[in-house]
């Protein structure tokens, strides 16, 4: 495909890593894209591929990646759909030879690029002492005094590294930590040849990669509105038409389940949404108030008008830290005055502890009886009280002390014979201590990083 192409189709099978397997299979059957899209990470997805590539240097990928293009490469390669994912995790190279296995065993010819460079974990103590402090967005505090507990740090690369690897003749794009809408931006800019400054068709590929990033939540999934929606259980992963000048639609394949309209649409918008008017990513900034909706026919929306501006001079840096441990004990308590029982089993549980010096503050501490509207604690005003016949005791404690968390999950069985009556639902075993994730988000300039792409043809 060259840049004379009037409109490219990008179909997003993936959403999340964990979502189904059905996306890439529904989007490569038959054909009718030019290319698929995955996203696989998420902040604390990045720590847990740290973690798999700390105890093997040949992990820290999305494993089930390798598993997926198995089944659709071989129609890939037939029509010609280029696959660009962020599956490479940590790890890109590693990622890349798992899917060069695939290539050889399968016998087809395709060229796999990798986007690496996002990685800085290593390179922390020099930017620190370079003067770049990675102040927590939030707090303010620079990252220095918490070294230590740093697990992972990947700066959100932009899309003109995936643009590059296309341009030089990649059939399958393997990316680190990239911002989600990269993935179709990246596309556009190959395909129609569109600049680092022009930023309103940027925006507009952009908003295109934020409505897909999600799978199919554009596509009546997650959606208030659910009665509307036509056989979830076959729901179509998303897919958009855009032409040269950015305007797009939103669609799906015809014969899938699900819905594309105005609202399925808004909905997704409006998911992780700050600031409307400044919706900041490496490459610009799109005013997300500036897109027009319409309805274009049956599950087709227009997508149009939109505006955007110079990106910023810093890249976000997501860092993961250790911050504690944690688990969450539950139990189902049935029977008449079951909210009470369930109460006065979470005061026997941390009473019981407690004799053995275990104790957890009230803000290292939860209690929730799910049955009595905790979902919407403090929301409902003087709705009425009910009593249900059964409910479930959700109990979580965190800690800096593992063996205190642990001593907690051990205490649990116990009530099952001397607690109030009606306990059961003891059957995922003891809870134990896991480790807490915390998420630290900074900026650092764009000049300390940058992507670097590497392109290798396997031949069958």
């Amino acid at each position: 495909m060259g840049h004379d192409k009037r409109t490219v189709l990008i179909g997003n099978g993936q959403g999340f890593w964990g979502d189904s397997s059905r996306g890439p299979v529904q989007l490569a059957r038959g054909g009718g894209v030019d290319y698929i899209t995955m996203d696989f990470l998420a902040e604390v997805t990045m720590s847990i591929m740290q973690k798999m590539r700390a105890r093997n240097p040949d992990a820290g990928y999305a494993t089930d990646f390798v598993t997926q293009l198995e089944r659709i490469l071989p129609e890939c390669v037939d029509r010609g759909i280029k696959i660009v994912a962020n599956a490479g995790g940590v790890n890109p190279a590693a990622c890349a030879a798992a899917v060069n296995a695939v290539v050889d065993k399968l016998g087809l010819k395709v060229t796999i690029a990798t986007v690496s460079g996002d990685d800085v974990l290593s390179k922390l103590p020099d930017l620190i002492a370079a003067g770049h402090p990675l102040e927590n967005l939030e707090t303010g505090e620079p990252i220095a005094g918490h070294l230590d507990r740093v697990q992972s740090a990947n700066i959100y690369l932009g899309a003109f590294p995936i643009a590059e690897a296309l341009g030089r003749g990649a059939d399958v794009v393997i990316t680190g930590r990239v911002t989600d809408p990269s993935l179709v931006l990246a596309p556009l800019i190959h395909e129609f040849g569109w600049a680092a400054d022009d930023y309103d068709r940027l925006a507009a590929g952009t908003v295109a990669g934020h409505i897909l990033e999600c799978g199919t939540q554009s596509t009546g999934g997650n959606y208030d509105q659910w009665r509307d929606v036509e056989d979830l259980a076959g729901i179509g992963y998303p897919i958009v038409e855009v032409e040269e000048s950015g305007t797009f639609v939103v669609t799906k394949k015809e014969g899938t389940g699900g819905l594309v309209d105005v609202g399925t649409v808004t909905a997704q918008l409006l998911y992780e949404l700050g600031e409307p008017t400044r919706y900041l990513t490496p490459d610009v900034v799109a005013d997300f108030t500036s897109i027009q909706l319409s309805e274009v026919g049956p599950n087709r929306v227009r997508v149009a008008g939109v505006v955007g501006a110079a990106p910023t001079d810093s890249y976000k840096v997501s860092i993961s830290t250790q911050d504690g441990w944690k688990t969450t004990a539950q139990l189902t308590v049935g029977g008449p005055d079951a909210a009470e029982k369930a109460l006065l089993t979470a005061d026997i549980l941390f009473a019981r502890i407690a004799e053995d010096g275990v104790t957890f503050s009230e803000e290292d501490r939860r209690v929730e009886v799910i049955g009595t509207n905790v979902l919407y604690d403090g929301m409902l005003g003087d709705a009425p009280a009910f009593q249900p016949s059964e409910v479930v005791l959700r109990v979580s404690v965190r800690s800096e002390d593992k063996s205190a968390v642990n001593r907690f999950g051990a205490e649990l069985a116990s009530l099952l014979t001397s607690g109030p009556p009606g306990l059961t639902g003891f059957a995922g075993g003891r809870p134990r201590a896991s480790e807490i994730i915390g998420f630290w988000p900074a900026l650092i300039d764009k000049t300390q990083a940058q992507g670097a792409v590497s392109v290798n043809e396997v031949k069958a």
